[in-house]
């Protein structure tokens, strides 16, 4: 499924860079002055590895690494998934999803041109949430209305809208809308 927008039309031109050298208390900072979840580690003008939120809860804080020592390259992950600007943002969603990754660093003739994330797609084409919630964990599913509760509420199998009323078709919750259409 192509949509006609390409990861250069969603990427982040401009993305936050850091050191490998920076600590992670320094790291940390620079992601909340920025509000971002990422960034991008640069050595002379070469991406060369990501950090995190994740990275941070899982490599360092649970190995109770000390942020104000612990440099960024001790947990930043080196090997990166890359994308072209040219690609419809569809297969950077699919790679996305299928290595479990929500950033993408975007390289054009081995050069970094931008960096694009699931926010970024998702703000163009919302639509393609379907696609990437297949692969998120839902804890305590039974729970949930729109899964395991009532069954009267939730998103829409066919046209991926919430209706706060949906209805069994052949093994598919779908709309009143989408009902009439079937």
């Amino acid at each position: 499924m192509k949509t006609g927008y390409k990861v250069g039309d969603a990427m982040t031109i401009h993305p936050v860079t850091i050191s490998k050298e920076i600590t992670l208390k320094k790291c940390a900072n620079i992601m909340k002055e920025n509000h971002v979840g990422s960034l991008l580690v640069e050595e002379k003008g070469k991406v060369i590895g990501i950090i995190t939120e994740q990275d941070m809860v899982r490599k360092a804080m649970a190995k109770l690494l000390d942020p104000a020592k612990t440099p960024v390259k001790k947990i930043m992950e080196k090997e990166l998934l890359i994308i072209n600007p040219k690609k419809d943002i569809y297969d950077a969603l699919k790679l996305m999803r299928d290595h479990n990754v929500r950033h993408l660093p975007v390289l054009e003739k081995g050069k970094f041109v931008g960096f694009l994330t699931i926010k970024d797609i998702l703000k163009i084409e919302p639509q393609l949430f379907e696609l990437i919630v297949e692969k998120f964990e839902l804890r305590e599913e039974t729970r949930k209305p729109v899964f395991g509760g009532t069954e009267e509420e939730g998103i829409c199998e066919v046209c991926g809208n919430y209706s706060a009323r949906l209805e069994d078709v052949d093994d598919s919750k779908v709309c009143p809308q989408c009902k009439d259409t079937l």
